[in-house]
């Protein structure tokens, strides 16, 4: 095998969760590209995600695929201790997975567990996993933490308020956490996508979009991972949420 081309973030340590989706994949793949290593996670579609990996190991990457229940408190330090032990320090947390079931406010199926699940993926585990992984990046003086959200969580959404709440709440940490931590060579930011097809939401395009989009157009996966390689090779960029929705919500 010939030697792997170098990049911006080549000997980089990178941990996706929800690896098996197609904006997390789309990511992953993208950074292996740019040089770095990679740890992905699936819930539950493990073929999915041996795929990126495959696709990471033929550009010359080392990529170890972790099954993860984000409902769990305690995986998020297992999962960090994973990475260390199969790959290095870790350098980069892509904050990826998510889930949420569409119901409205007022449906009787939008119970307590059904909150408290969004909550526990959508918030709940990006929290834990950057409090594992931040000392880390502080002590080595590197580190990009990307959370991706939504733009549910500036105008509310569609998907309902369980969703927009949790994504809403990654921007909270974020605030929280980015100027703490910038003057370490840490960098914490949002990623919000609306309308993407080949993602759990719109798996492909529909033959008609749900709502008039300026750019004429539904996203794809790569303008994501386009927008998320911009700010995680960026070393001044912290502390902003960066949409990428086709002009839907002006900012």
């Amino acid at each position: 095998m010939s030697q792997p081309e170098q990049g911006p973030m080549s000997g980089r340590i990178a941990l996706v969760t929800g690896a098996s989706g197609g904006i997390g994949g789309a990511l992953a793949l993208r950074l292996a590209a740019a040089g770095a290593d990679l740890a992905l996670t699936y819930s539950g579609h493990r073929q999915a995600a041996e795929g990126v990996a495959e696709q990471a190991r033929a550009l010359g990457r080392r990529a170890a695929v972790l099954a993860a229940d984000l409902t769990d408190p305690r995986i998020a330090t297992d999962l960090v201790d994973q990475v260390g032990t199969r790959l290095g320090p870790l350098d980069i947390l892509i904050a990826n997975a998510g889930t949420g079931r569409q119901l409205s406010w007022d449906d009787d199926a939008l119970d307590v567990a059904t909150w408290d699940s969004t909550m526990a993926v959508n918030l709940r585990a990006p929290w834990l996993l950057t409090r594992a992984a931040l000392p880390g990046m502080v002590s080595r003086g590197f580190g990009r933490v990307l959370y991706v959200s939504s733009i549910a969580a500036l105008n509310g959404g569609i998907v309902g308020p369980h969703y927009a709440a949790s994504k809403a709440g990654l921007h909270g940490l974020m605030h929280h956490l980015a100027g703490r931590v910038a003057g370490h060579g840490v960098t914490v930011n949002t990623i919000a996508p609306a309308l993407i097809t080949g993602t759990g939401f719109f798996p492909a395009a529909p033959g008609e979009m749900p709502m008039p989009v300026p750019v004429g157009r539904l996203g794809r996966t790569e303008d994501v991972a386009d927008l998320a390689m911009a700010m995680l090779t960026n070393g001044y960029l912290t502390n902003k949420v960066v949409t990428v929705d086709g002009g839907l919500y002006p900012t």
